[in-house]
């Protein structure tokens, strides 16, 4: 892992509500000035919706009356040709064009960006497999072929989006998104352990610089820390005694020089209202308490932490109520850094 000590500095998950995207990168920018992410824009277009946003270039993939699958006679044809593209590293074939990520062309073309870090995120490969089906609504993760495809996919827009974000920072950090690890155990899930840490790692295995995964709901978080992600990011305002579950792990984890993102913000306009600064720095310090009592110091995890959103903004009505959001993160992670660092 790189030895980075983030100590408390804020970022953000990625979608945005706006639609306009040199808005909603002005935005992230203005708030997030160390580690800007560039912003996912879900209500502009389904071309925008994080399952069919990484999903050219997959062989059979069709786009159809905002429902996104795979014709399997369609991928049989396509078949070699991606793996060859695969093979050889053709990281341009594999680029997110701008109809797909018009947040992300807005962010890379802005001038004068000169931030400490820059984050990026990709789909994650449980997720994607699990939603995205066969003309017979199966998904996919089921079926050998096709699946052995998904992280090969999202390897090569992972490896394009670090090579175009480190136009902007010499420090690049690319997230795997899996909110379907929020299910990981149930019946809707039959995956084994070692089958997702095998796909995570495919597709952290094409990231050169800091990589990092978010879950926004409860799971097993051995499965994830067991993976070789550098950043472990989760809903902390709803889930904090989730990870606190699992000591050993996450001991270790920091011991290797792992990061832990806690999103501590509320995603919600209406329970944001009921906060404040000191309010949610005291909700971060209990969360963070429980992880002091086997070995590791407080400071240790100050230094080994980023502060997020609970999860995506996309979910706020308005502009102001996501700047709003952003403007608290930016006050807490000064008020700890302030306190602490």
């Amino acid at each position: 892992m790189p030895d980075i000590e983030f100590g408390c500095l804020p970022t953000a998950v990625g979608s945005m509500p706006q639609t306009d995207p040199q808005a909603s990168c002005s935005q992230v920018v203005h708030y997030l000035k160390d580690i800007p992410a560039w912003p996912q824009l879900p209500r502009r277009s389904f071309l925008e919706n994080m399952y069919v946003q990484y999903s050219q270039g997959f062989p059979g993939v069709v786009l159809k009356e905002n429902r996104i699958y795979i014709d399997r006679s369609q991928a049989q044809e396509q078949m070699e040709q991606f793996y060859t593209a695969y093979l050889g590293n053709d990281l341009e074939k594999f680029a997110v064009a701008a109809e797909y990520a018009a947040g992300l062309d807005a962010f890379l073309s802005m001038p004068g960006l000169s931030p400490w870090a820059v984050k990026g995120q990709v789909t994650g490969p449980v997720t994607w497999g699990l939603t995205v089906t066969d003309e017979n609504r199966r998904a996919i993760i089921y079926d050998d072929v096709l699946s052995d495809a998904v992280p090969k996919l999202l390897r090569l827009k992972a490896s394009w989006q670090e090579k175009a974000l480190s136009q902007i920072s010499k420090n690049t950090i690319i997230f795997i998104d899996e909110p379907y690890m929020a299910a990981y155990g149930s019946v809707g899930v039959s995956l084994s352990k070692e089958r997702i840490v095998s796909l995570l790692d495919e597709v952290f295995g094409g990231i050169s610089g800091i990589k990092g995964v978010h879950c926004c709901g409860n799971t097993d978080w051995s499965v994830l820390l067991e993976t070789s992600t550098d950043i472990l990011n989760f809903d902390t305002y709803n889930f904090a005694e989730s990870l606190s579950l699992y000591p050993a792990e996450v001991k270790e984890f920091l011991d290797r020089k792992g990061t832990i993102a806690w999103g501590i913000v509320p995603n919600d306009a209406d329970v944001l209202a009921g906060e404040t600064v000191a309010s949610l720095r005291d909700r971060l310090e209990e969360a963070m308490a429980p992880f002091t009592r086997n070995g590791t110091s407080f400071r240790q995890l100050i230094k080994q932490s980023l502060l997020t959103p609970s999860c995506t903004l996309a979910s706020l009505d308005t502009e102001e109520a996501a700047g709003h959001a952003l403007e608290t993160l930016a006050e807490l992670s000064r008020a700890m850094r302030e306190r602490y660092i």
